[in-house]
């Protein structure tokens, strides 16, 4: 089976639980996915399928896309991703991923690309607690000192610095899965996951131990 789906963040909302319980979730949009590609250990050396989804105009494609869609005979599709499976002979290249292959988890994890927020100093990165605020003090929000003087005359590494923030891949382990909306294509996840509106993010079947 594929344990997993692709889909976009649509945003956050409320739901009431069964003790009549506020509870904050997460909104993702997971449109039928398509197999595009099988690759089995006897083509490619591993098992996996390539999942296609999202609309694209064929004139936005490139000639190699346009080749490789025509030569697999799928829709061209916006984004590839691939997704390790067990036997990837059970599946067929046309074959479509649903929500409703979620309809009875409890648990998955979601990874993002969290939120950029540029470069940033020591205090924000890091959680550093920053010098005194009064005027005669002139160290506010500066790193420190970073290392010794004659030895070993260089900044070790692994120092914590300022630098760029955000843009990394993230994942949310075992989030509760709240509803499958499968005539919608929404699955509603109980908290927080990364990345902005309308970031692409990938649900997995949390507990199954397999990367992607």
């Amino acid at each position: 089976m594929i344990n997993a789906i692709y889909g976009k963040k649509i945003g956050m909302t409320q739901l009431f639980n069964e003790n009549d319980e506020v509870m904050a979730v997460t909104v993702i949009q997971a449109e039928p996915n398509t197999v595009c590609q099988v690759k089995t250990t006897e083509t490619d050396g591993y098992e996996a399928v390539q999942l296609g989804f999202g609309t694209i105009k064929d004139k936005k494609l490139t000639n190699p896309m346009r080749g490789h869609f025509a030569k697999l005979g799928v829709e061209p599709c916006r984004y590839l991703r691939e997704v390790r499976v067990d036997d990837a002979s059970e599946h067929a290249t046309g074959d479509k991923q649903t929500v409703s292959a979620f309809a009875d988890v409890k648990k998955v994890d979601v990874t993002g690309t969290s939120i950029g927020k540029g470069f940033q100093g020591v205090i924000k990165r890091h959680g550093f607690g920053g010098g005194p605020g009064g005027h005669g003090a002139h160290f506010h929000r500066a790193p420190g000192s970073i290392g010794q003087c004659a030895t070993p005359s260089r900044v070790l590494k692994g120092v914590r610095l300022p630098g760029h923030m955000g843009c990394d891949r993230v994942t949310v382990k075992n989030l509760e899965v709240v509803r499958v909306e499968e005539d919608l294509n929404l699955i509603l996840v109980k908290g927080a996951v990364p990345g902005s509106k309308d970031g692409i993010v990938r649900v997995r079947m949390a507990g199954d131990g397999k990367s992607w």
